[in-house]
């Protein structure tokens, strides 16, 4: 059966929108970021890119080198644990972790947390001690400068995240001390989606740099130092992941120089990873409902919009998306404003997105490499619409159907009347 064949199938049996997840396309995105990394590094996936409790399993497991999970809520944390994860190995990061958050997850044997800032980790201790746990700690860092040119920054400006890096040295005292934690290296995480091998490249070797400056300064050996990411892959539009194959020997490189003793384990390296290991495993079919022209522009209606997939496409961030259509379709093409069926003029998918010029209602697109930042990315709840289904398949057959429920429930309230 042909790919077209077995969407068209799938479409039929299960309706639309629906999200189609390919674990064999996602052993291939972890394999080949293992590939282009030195073997003593270690791969956190981000659980924000797609949480889908059958995706977590097999970046858990399967064969070779599997991924750590990274989390920054406790609603991941129970995606992590029932994918099997062992919660002592599980990276809890973010700037908003709350007192009942963190007694959950200390409660539940997460030890390892990325912490934000001063108060983060002093809240962060008090929560451990309070279990008479301690928690080993990264510190997140905002450096002050950056390498690349490419991808979305992340560090050199004021933000939520991270200690800015010239507060270290003063701070450094009050960080070693605050009780119920202990430090155990460093976080930074400057840019996503280098689409560029050389400025991901400069970008690591920066911080690199930047990580053996900051331990002279804190005066504390690092044991663990997580450089971040920004392996790209393409977001709702037609393309492949890109290749990193000179990143490996530049890593080795630069950590020579600046930590000869990594290849001992001193420090422990890792990179954290979301949409390159999940991005293209995942294709999702729409429905066209509608099909309208006015004033000079062709709207083409589907049943899936920014409650369906990647809502900040509403805000003008990721357009446009581009589609694959259904087997059958016409040779010629028309190009189109593909919209949603919300009540809303921001549930725009793409602008002068090409079509085929025969595509009316009842026919299908595909929008491939949505894999990441789907559903739980999304307006879902938005007019009440239902979520997607979202089908994981395995060597072309299904693994499991699953789709997303908008429940409320409601608590008593003492006085209330009936």
């Amino acid at each position: 059966m042909t790919e077209p064949d077995r969407l068209r199938e799938l479409a039929d049996e299960f309706g639309t929108p629906l999200y189609l997840y390919d674990l064999d396309r996602l052993d291939d995105a972890r394999r080949d970021l293992f590939g282009w990394l030195p073997e003593e590094f270690e791969v956190f996936y981000a659980l924000k890119a797609n949480p889908h409790v059958d995706l977590v399993r097999a970046l858990r497991g399967g064969e070779g080198r599997t991924c750590r999970a990274e989390i920054s809520s406790t609603g991941e944390l129970a995606a992590a644990l029932e994918a099997g994860h062992d919660p002592a190995r599980i990276l809890y990061t973010g700037p908003g972790k709350t007192p009942g958050e963190l007694r959950e997850a200390i409660g539940l044997g997460v030890r390892l947390f990325s912490a934000e800032s001063l108060g983060d980790l002093e809240h962060i201790g008090a929560a451990a001690l309070a279990q008479d746990a301690v928690a080993e700690c990264l510190l997140r860092i905002n450096d002050a400068t950056a390498q690349a040119a490419t991808g979305v920054r992340m560090t050199g400006r004021p933000t939520q995240f991270g200690i800015d890096s010239e507060t270290l040295a003063d701070l450094a005292p009050r960080l070693r001390s605050v009780p119920g934690t202990s430090l155990a290296g460093l976080h930074l995480f400057s840019q996503s989606n280098a689409t560029d091998e050389d400025a991901l490249i400069a970008e690591f070797r920066h911080t690199i740099d930047v990580a053996a400056r900051i331990e002279a300064e804190l005066g504390v050996p690092l044991r663990l130092l997580d450089i971040g990411g920004g392996f790209a892959s393409p977001y709702g539009q037609h393309g492949r992941r890109t290749a990193y194959p000179n990143l490996r020997a530049a890593l080795e490189a630069a950590l020579d120089t600046r930590f000869p003793q990594w290849r001992q384990g001193t420090p422990r390296l890792a990179v954290e990873s979301g949409r390159y290991l999940v991005g293209d495993c995942g294709t999702l079919l729409a429905s066209v409902t509608n099909v309208k022209t006015g004033r000079g522009r062709t709207f083409v209606v589907l049943d899936a919009g920014i409650n369906t997939f990647g809502g900040l496409s509403g805000l003008g961030r990721i357009l446009p998306v581009s589609v694959r259509p259904g087997p059958g379709g016409a040779a010629e093409t028309r190009r189109v404003t593909l919209a949603g069926p919300l009540c809303t003029p921001g549930d725009t998918l793409g602008r002068d997105v090409e079509v085929p010029a025969d595509l009316g209602p009842g026919d299908r697109v595909a929008i491939p490499n949505t894999g990441a930042y789907g559903p739980t990315a999304s307006l879902l709840m938005f007019l009440g619409r239902p979520a997607p289904a979202e089908v994981v398949v395995r060597d072309g057959d299904v693994v499991s159907v699953s789709r997303i429920e908008h429940v409320r429930t409601y608590r008593k309230v003492a006085g209330e009347h009936d």
